[in-house]
């Protein structure tokens, strides 16, 4: 009986070894070893071998396996021709090192479609990983966020299938083992690799193909990352705009800025005006249609980044409607090829330039980062040293002046953000960093209260810069949920693209998370529709009801 038992399970377990394979679980395992030997194997991560090539010269291998069986046969032969991996286990952990760890995962080692033997390959490679100087990736100097180099960076042949795999599987694992907040996505890695792949399979040329990996790219959940194609392409580039900015509110679209006056005079365009639709299509729509195209920490910033797209056309007739008086009401406006640079050309002359920072009634200081320098910091202080409170305006990019503010804020040094980089030595793992600090000891330290304002348009420095006035201990935040990508950046550039993403991470001192959360104010506000139709800024006169109140 035992014996008959026995046989069975033998002979079930080599059914099921040998069952038959899909192509998409093929060549998402071939895809994930492929990355893991290019970092890990010795001769392929010191670039002795023309790692792209041996891929293309395998995958036509790969599509004719069948069984798990010959697949895996297939890889243990790959792995064997590149020659014996030299036993250096265990590879001592640097003095005092601290790993982050919640990106790090290799139990795909396990992987059903893997025989027991390749598993085991695998397992010893990664503990006899290269120790080397990384020939595809290295440190960027002073950060040490991932910079890529040694790739083919090339336009794909849009007719072959491997030659598009290629590039994905180059830039997904380059996600993979060198993105700090992988684990913070709302889709599993390895599911996105699982759906993206039939789509680059399908995609039948240079505009199929890229829109796949626009597709793939805002999948990342970082509003750092950005998708930009070089010229040319078969669909034309945006490049008329709508003479002014807008913000979207409970799903319309509401004009906050003029970027050119005579042009939004020929079609009476006026702050507070609403957009109801673009081209027959209503803006929920079109929030709706563009989650797959555009990456985000979180809905505030989605909705942000959106607004440069429905305000941006590849034609220059376009249909508006709008919702103005109590009625709505549809143009055919003309949209007109100018530049960022050019914008608000038509300005009236003798126009102000904005204000870095100013006195406001009642003995309110009013700094605005974005456009304040180092170099007026003292000017700036001088100015405001006695006032009750100091609203810094973080809605904006600033110029570098967070450490030397910090030094007027805080009555002594504090602790005030983390960092984890990649380890290069360890891919995909990432290791805890120095502590930053702001301020210095200071006994002459600002007394008032410190007010931060901040939106969806605090981003990266600016967050940073907040979290550095939140240190001096005397600092309420107000606003709402700030963009959440916080961390140098690394840039990826390709023939046919450029995309990005956060390089390294960021957090509090006692690590809580800002990726995607961002900074969470004390007191939130958002603007509303009929608050910009007001012309109020209800952000910042929240702001100056808290300098006078507390509350």
């Amino acid at each position: 009986m035992k014996k008959s038992i026995l046989f069975l399970f033998i002979l079930f377990s080599q059914t099921i070894f040998s069952a038959k394979i899909t192509e998409t679980e093929r060549l998402v395992a071939t895809c994930k070893v492929w990355g893991f030997l290019k970092y890990y194997h010795p001769k392929v991560a010191g670039g002795e071998v023309n790692w792209d090539n041996q891929l293309l010269e395998k995958l036509p291998k790969i599509e004719k396996a069948q069984t798990k069986e010959e697949f895996s046969l297939i890889i243990e032969n790959w792995i064997d021709d590149l020659g014996p991996v030299k036993e250096i286990a265990p590879i001592p952990a640097p003095k005092g090192l601290e790993y982050f760890d919640k990106n790090f995962d290799l139990s795909w080692f396990n992987n059903k479609l893997f025989s027991k033997k390749l598993s085991k390959k695998l397992k010893f490679i990664e503990e006899n990983r290269f120790q080397g100087e990384q020939f595809y990736v290295y440190g960027i100097k002073k950060i040490e966020n991932v910079g890529m180099r040694n790739e083919n960076r090339a336009h794909p042949d849009f007719t072959d299938a491997n030659s598009k795999l290629r590039m994905v599987f180059m830039f997904w694992n380059l996600v993979e083992y060198f993105f700090p907040y992988k684990y913070q996505m709302d889709q599993k890695w390895d599911t996105t690799l699982e759906k993206i792949i039939p789509l680059v399979i399908q995609s039948q040329n240079q505009d199929d193909f890229y829109l796949t990996m626009r597709k793939l790219t805002s999948k990342i959940d970082d509003s750092h990352t950005e998708f930009y194609l070089y010229p040319p392409t078969e669909v034309p580039f945006p490049k008329f705009y709508f003479p002014a900015g807008g913000k979207i509110i409970d799903e319309k679209l509401v004009i906050t800025e003029i970027l050119g006056d005579s042009l939004a005079q020929i079609d009476d365009i006026k702050v507070g005006d609403i957009i109801t639709k673009i081209n027959d299509k209503t803006i929920k729509e079109i929030i709706s249609e563009n989650k797959d195209l555009i990456a985000a920490s979180n809905e505030a910033k989605y909705l942000n980044k959106l607004v440069t797209k429905i305000l941006l056309s590849n034609v220059n007739t376009v249909k508006v409607e709008f919702f103005k008086n109590d009625q709505y009401r549809t143009k055919t406006m003309t949209w007109f090829d100018y530049h960022d640079s050019h914008r608000n050309e038509f300005k009236k002359e003798g126009q102000k330039e904005k204000q870095k920072f100013t006195l406001l009634e009642h003995n309110i200081g009013y700094v605005d980062i974005g456009e304040i320098k180092v170099k007026n910091i003292p000017d700036m202080i001088a100015a405001l040293k006695n006032t009750k409170a100091i609203i810094f305006d973080i809605r904006s990019y600033p110029r570098g002046t967070a450490r030397e503010i910090s030094k007027f804020l805080n009555s002594q040094e504090k602790d005030f953000v983390i960092y984890t980089r990649p380890d290069f030595s360890y891919p995909g793992r990432f290791k805890w960093d120095v502590v930053s600090k702001s301020g210095v000891d200071n006994k002459d330290n600002y007394k008032g209260k410190v007010i931060v304002l901040v939106n969806e348009k605090t981003q990266s420095n600016a967050e940073w810069t907040a979290m550095c006035f939140q240190a001096s201990g005397n600092a309420t935040v107000i606003g709402s949920q700030t963009s959440g990508a916080d961390g140098n950046v690394s840039v990826f550039d390709f023939k046919g693209f450029r995309t990005l993403f956060t390089g390294i991470g960021i957090f509090y001192p006692d690590r809580r998370e800002t990726q995607r959360i961002g900074i969470v104010p004390d007191i939130e506000i958002k603007p509303t529709i009929k608050g910009i139709q007001e012309g109020k800024d209800e952000v910042l006169d929240r702001a100056l009801l808290f300098a006078e109140t507390g509350k």
